[in-house]
């Protein structure tokens, strides 16, 4: 019910943008547009889908490891923990990302880059809740909604380098520095955690 509440939410204070995070793997324009818009992450709709976005995935993650670990139990206390921990976790990154790039002064040079993949966290957000919805309550297996998972961000990452080729083999070396140190050692800490 809290998700639906968040969706409705934002559909209330801004319909149009809602349609396009919805859709944005696959509507270029929409990120290209979002880009160029120098709009604060504080402003009630950013927080609004930045707190829906860490809610599926935190919903996504409990229930991907409380089905495959029986030591791990079903109930909202431990999903408590999944979400502080990817809250804490996607709030640092952000900060430490535009501090970074503040930093080096090169705000603007990835500043499609970095929007675009905020984007694409969000539009997946949308298609990970579908999918958590289908496997929590159908007598699919639990296990096939990891992969259905795994595809979604292999979908993500395909269409983030697609999309800025450019920026990424132009300086590829920081590019897989970046994956590595930003995307990977992370998520393997973090799934660490939570067992």
């Amino acid at each position: 019910m809290f998700l639906f509440s968040l969706i409705a939410a934002l559909k209330i204070i801004d319909s149009v943008k809602l349609r396009g995070y919805v859709f944005a793997m696959f509507n270029k324009g929409f990120v290209e547009d979002e880009a160029e818009e120098d709009t604060s992450i504080f402003s009630s709709f950013y927080s609004l889908i930045f707190l829906f976005f860490i809610t599926v995935l935190s919903l996504a993650l409990h229930f991907i490891v409380s089905k495959n670990h029986a030591t791990i139990a079903n109930n909202f206390g431990s999903f408590l923990k999944f979400f502080l921990i990817v809250l804490c976790y996607f709030s640092a990154k952000r900060v430490l990302e535009n501090a970074i790039a503040s930093l080096f002064l090169m705000k603007k040079h990835v500043r499609y880059y970095i929007v675009s993949k905020f984007s694409y966290q969000y539009s997946l957000s949308f298609i990970l809740l579908i999918g958590y919805i289908v496997f929590q309550f159908s007598p699919l297996n639990p296990t096939n909604f990891i992969y259905f998972s795994l595809i979604l961000y292999v979908f993500r990452f395909i269409f983030l380098v697609r999309n800025n080729k450019n920026l990424i083999f132009s300086e590829l070396f920081y590019f897989i520095l970046y994956i590595c140190a930003f995307e990977i050692a992370p998520l393997l800490t973090l799934f660490k955690l939570m067992l």
